[in-house]
């Protein structure tokens, strides 16, 4: 874990992954686990039952799996999910990644809004597995159809599992219901839990040296669109804050995350960006006065979108704002 430059802890990135009951939560979250390298990742494990199931699986994977039985995380067991929270932040040598597996049963939003509350977190993402031979069903269950919605509806990126079951016309009629209710158009298929490693680690991202030079991701998912990608955003002018945010926002559906420095109309300090889930957070950065603004987006751009969004960024920048 690192340290900023005033002496603060770096925060802990969040992950939390969702989707409804057999939908290949664990087997993808194995996988990631098993590709981590180096990384230290503690797992906060939430099954519905008196047994967690899922803890002892991932635990093959991992040592630091704390379990959180018997119910919805964000209702029933809330107040241990923020115990846990507090204890993992405060240990001498907290982890690199925490990841949450929620349970079938509970919205993925409501638990990414409970770990924020500690600012010792920052969310990266909430990823959510879509069984596509069963979603149609489960989305007509007058019981668990909502519960589902709000699963999908509350993803920044939705894995497709279980794809290589059913034949092409019905997994695109499937796959276009899901856009409709989706708030992303961030949608992977994923087999046997292999799942793009960008999803979840930022250094699995390299800069790039040049304004708007895209990165395909590569090398973990076979099926990585080919229009997933990062690239980068630099200018030496300076951000109107509101008119920033709304460039990001004109964008949410397509970007993943996005992170970098920024100088800001009217303010000497650089500040720090950070993009996720819908949520855009601009903080004081404690380090050393940028010279210039660098930003990086990670998501499914291509050439088209790119560029608008590389035009937006521009507009919003104090030179244009003023033309």
């Amino acid at each position: 874990m690192t340290a900023s430059g005033n002496g603060a802890r770096t925060p802990i990135p969040l992950i939390v992954v969702g989707g409804y009951l057999g939908a290949g939560k664990t087997t993808l979250l194995n996988h990631v686990l098993a590709n981590a390298g180096q990384r230290r990742i503690t797992v906060l494990v939430n099954d519905f039952g008196a047994i967690n199931i899922d803890a002892a699986l991932i635990r093959a994977r991992t040592d630091d799996v704390i379990n959180l039985e018997n119910g919805c995380v964000c209702c029933s067991i809330g107040g241990r999910l923020v115990d846990a929270l507090l204890a993992i932040s405060n240990r001498p040598d907290p982890p690199d990644f925490l990841i949450i597996e929620a349970s079938g049963v509970s919205d993925p939003v409501r638990i990414a809004q409970i770990g924020l509350l500690d600012r010792a977190y920052r969310l990266y993402g909430i990823i959510v597995a879509v069984d596509l031979t069963c979603i149609t069903q489960t989305l007509l269950d007058p019981y668990v159809g909502d519960i589902a919605r709000q699963q999908i509806a509350g993803a920044t990126a939705i894995l497709l599992t279980k794809t290589d079951l059913m034949d092409e016309p019905d997994k695109t009629a499937i796959v276009a219901e899901l856009a409709t209710l989706a708030h992303t158009g961030i949608m992977l298929e994923t087999t046997n839990g292999v799942v793009p490693l960008e999803l979840f680690f930022d250094d699995n991202v390299e800069s790039q040296p040049r304004v708007g030079w895209p990165r395909p991701m590569t090398g973990s998912n076979l099926k990585l669109p080919p229009d997933f990608c990062s690239f980068l955003f630099r200018t030496n002018e300076r951000f109107d804050r509101k008119k920033l945010k709304d460039a990001l926002r004109s964008v949410s559906g397509r970007l993943l995350r996005a992170k970098g420095l920024i100088l800001l109309v009217g303010e000497a300090a650089t500040h720090e960006l950070h993009v996720a889930g819908g949520r855009i957070l601009i903080t004081r950065f404690p380090g050393e006065i940028a010279t210039e603004s660098v930003i990086v987006l990670i998501g499914l751009f291509d050439n088209k979108t790119k560029q608008a969004t590389l035009d937006a960024l521009t507009a919003a920048t104090s030179t244009a704002c003023h033309s």
